[in-house]
């Protein structure tokens, strides 16, 4: 595991990253956004099954994990889901427990995630869920990754404050670990984040995107 560890201030009870002078999530509902750019974005929970994969460029809080998972267990698909996430920068758990406390109706799944976390290194078995928390440079850990997710959620920070998330080769390696037919979504809608993804072999299309963001980005492969 690295030493490296995010360095947070906080805005109005939402964590920034000050190494990217960007917020982990939506000032306005964070939930609210994950729920509409990547669960939606991905068409999801219509294709939940049992043995789904999910990869995540960017686990910040963890809060696309949590909500991906009590989406899961409300939507009552049977079996489990993989969801393997690409983190340079973890934050201490005393900044997630406060990120965490933004969102009551998901208490349960927040302390389960944390109190894993704190049992031992990843994998983590949290109910229905197998999370691999992958710390490193994603240009260099997702290469060496096994796996192929059936939806990608692209959440690094905003391209122009974190461009190392967004380069062509690192997309590339997005498509080549996407199984057929999978999908991808992010909140930029950013014309160079586009474009690289099209030419990574994705069929690439704007949509709404969530509150005051017009549009987002969403995919197939």
């Amino acid at each position: 595991m690295q030493e490296k560890r995010a360095e947070v201030a906080w805005k109005e009870g939402v964590p920034v990253a000050t190494r990217f002078d960007d917020p982990y999530f939506s000032l306005a509902d964070g939930a609210a956004e994950t729920a509409h750019v990547f669960l939606a974005g991905n068409g999801l929970p219509g294709r939940f099954r049992d043995g789904f994969s999910i990869a995540e460029l960017g686990f910040g809080t963890g809060l696309n994990f949590l909500v991906t998972l009590a989406a899961w267990k409300a939507s009552g698909t049977a079996g489990d889901f993989a969801y393997a996430s690409f983190e340079a920068f973890p934050m201490a758990a005393e900044d997630l427990a406060t990120a965490h406390a933004a969102f009551p109706a998901l208490e349960e799944e927040a302390e389960a995630l944390r109190a894993a976390m704190e049992a031992g290194p990843p994998p983590w078995h949290i109910g229905p869920a197998f999370l691999t928390l992958i710390e490193g440079d994603a240009r260099e850990t997702l290469a060496r990754w096994g796996g192929r997710a059936d939806a990608w959620f692209l959440d690094g920070f905003a391209p122009a404050k974190n461009p190392e998330l967004w380069e062509p080769p690192l997309l590339a390696e997005v498509a080549r670990h996407t199984a057929p037919g999978g999908s991808f979504a992010t909140y930029t809608a950013a014309g160079h984040v586009r474009r690289a993804l099209a030419e990574a072999g994705f069929t690439v299309e704007r949509r709404t995107g969530y509150g005051a963001k017009r549009h987002m980005t969403a995919g197939v492969l």
